[in-house]
């Protein structure tokens, strides 16, 4: 069944006739949606009242009428048709008429299976049939064929004409993509530059390099082209392009269409998305819709303004820093945790139509955006509390402990509570939260003292009048900056592929493990060989520099 709909009343229609209309209904009402789509303009309007009038014979019971527009109510009833006859499981022979497959269309106009695919968005309806007793398929009934050769003449015509390749023109197209990939050319710019030297598709050149490749498979032109990306490279497209890089490098780097890079983008994203943590502590009224307005308004004032209180004198900047943010009243915190929690749930109820292979970019933004402001309120609720935090670690500091640990891991502790409070119940979030900190504190600190006893030896006072023989860590820092000067000094003298070859064989990003050469070929696009010709350029190149400038190289 297919899941693309663009009228969610059509899809729901659809639904309906698949699980409830007899198989006879079925067919009727396959028959009457493509009569209705013969009718069909793309430039008019259309209400879904009178296209389910058409297709059932009935008036659905609807207070407000929904208009479509004619392209879209097309594309959906071409799904229609396919679909309910998917569910009316009709064996070939009882078509009443001819039925032809994809490849019988294909050969018959003498075109490719994927013209036939585009001429399926173009209107050509399809229908699903049982082939030989077990099997379904798509097929094309003769008088649907007929019919679109009548509005679509030209179209067809266009589609033979782009077709015909000689066997000469089809020895040229290889001898060029051979030459063009022997260069370090991936499949989509060598099919790009041989369709614009040949006065034909990019998709006509792509199917006939695959069509070559798969009946030549020892004289291949490219012969390592793997088809499917692996779940780690699809991680590194969208690192990559998180990085900055454009779809048109990473389509040249990974040998892929700009098509082809966007999905990898929206599948890692939508990915991404479904990992959120986005529970909640739901509440009835989050369901009745006219109540959003309210919980997502502005932060209500006080009933009596709190008075502003001053830091007293010498507390380092952290403490200080906490008497700047006022503490929340009763009706604002309760706002805030009932907005923190709505703003998840609605979040939650968009994720779960979410799917990877069809996420839409509008519906991953506003999902992204829910949960952004959900961080942001939770942040507030957090600011506002972090004193308490303080209060608290104050009477469990003890002369063995670091006062700072324990705010922050008392903050750790505070961050857990705002996620769990339910202020559906009335009490005041700070009783909560005291109770949580004082019960992570009652569990850390013994455990810290039993890490320290069982560590403790005789010889404490001979350890502490040793005198320390550790490295001096500001020195090794300085060290370590003069050396990464050098190193940028010498890359960039380097051209941009010498650099980028370099920084990824000996992990001079800081952000990756080394890559072998195969690794680098691969995001680059080239082979290993060329990677190691490359690197040894570079290295010799390298040490000229060092040399010229004075650099010491380490052995």
């Amino acid at each position: 069944m297919h899941a693309s709909y663009v009228n969610p009343v059509l899809k729901q229609l659809r639904d309906q006739q698949v699980r409830f209309a007899p198989r006879d209904k079925k067919i009727e009402q396959v028959n009457r949606a493509e009569r209705l789509l013969a009718e069909m303009e793309k430039e008019r309007t259309y209400s879904y009242e009178y296209l389910c009038y058409r297709i059932t014979d009935y008036r659905p019971d609807s207070t407000q009428p929904v208009v479509m527009q004619g392209s879209d109510a097309i594309h959906d009833l071409r799904l229609f048709v396919e679909d309910v006859s998917d569910a009316a499981n009709i064996p070939v022979q009882d078509a009443g008429e001819p039925v032809h497959t994809v490849e019988e269309l294909s050969k018959l106009f003498k075109v490719s299976t994927k013209t036939i695919a585009r001429w399926r968005e173009q209107g050509l309806v399809s229908r699903r049939f049982v082939f030989e007793g077990r099997r379904k398929r798509v097929g094309f009934l003769r008088s649907s064929v007929e019919r679109f050769m009548n509005q679509n003449e030209e179209k067809i015509k266009r589609g033979e004409r782009f077709s015909q390749l000689t066997d000469v023109e089809k020895v040229e197209i290889v001898d060029r993509a051979r030459r063009l990939a022997a260069a370090g050319g991936c499949p989509s710019e060598v099919a790009r530059r041989v369709a614009k030297r040949m006065n034909r598709s990019v998709e006509t050149i792509r199917y006939t390099l695959r069509n070559f490749d798969q009946q030549n498979p020892h004289e291949a032109v490219f012969p390592d082209q793997t088809g499917l990306l692996s779940d780690e490279q699809k991680q590194r497209i969208y690192q990559q392009s998180k990085r900055g890089d454009s779809v048109d490098v990473l389509a040249k780097r990974y040998c892929r269409t700009r098509t082809t890079v966007y999905r990898v983008l929206n599948e890692v994203r939508a990915k991404r998305i479904l990992e959120l943590p986005l529970e909640y502590m739901h509440h009835e009224s989050f369901d009745v819709a006219s109540n959003e307005k309210e919980f997502l308004g502005p932060t209500p004032m006080p009933e009596t303004p709190t008075r502003k209180l001053r830091s007293p004198s010498g507390l380092p900047p952290y403490l200080a820093a906490l008497y700047e943010v006022p503490l929340l009243a009763r009706e604002q915190e309760a706002h805030l945790f009932r907005k923190f929690n709505f703003l998840k749930h609605k979040a939650s109820k968009l994720r779960e139509q979410l799917h990877p292979t069809s996420a839409r970019t509008t519906e991953m933004n506003e999902i992204e955006q829910l949960y952004e402001e959900a961080v942001k309120v939770k942040n507030e609720i957090v600011q506002a509390n972090l004193r308490l935090v303080v209060s608290i670690a104050k009477r469990h500091v003890s002369g063995t402990e670091d006062f700072f640990s324990l705010v922050s891991d008392g903050n750790m502790s505070l961050i857990r509570a705002v996620e769990k409070f339910d202020y559906s119940r009335g009490n005041k979030f700070s009783t909560y939260a005291s109770w949580a900190i004082m019960k992570n504190f009652a569990r850390t600190i013994p455990e810290e003292y039993k890490r320290r006893d069982r560590f403790r030896t005789s010889q404490d006072e001979l350890f502490v009048a040793q005198a320390d023989q550790r490295p001096d860590s500001l020195g090794q820092e300085v060290v370590q900056n003069t050396l990464e000067k050098q190193v940028e000094k010498i890359l960039s003298q380097l051209d941009e592929r010498e650099r980028q070859i370099i920084i990824s064989r000996f992990g001079l990003d800081h952000s990756q493990e080394p890559l072998t050469l195969k690794e680098v070929g691969e995001e680059m696009g080239v082979t290993k060989e060329r990677v190691r010709q490359i690197e040894s350029r570079a290295l010799t190149k390298a040490r000229q520099v060092a040399l010229t400038e004075h650099i010491e190289l380490p052995d």
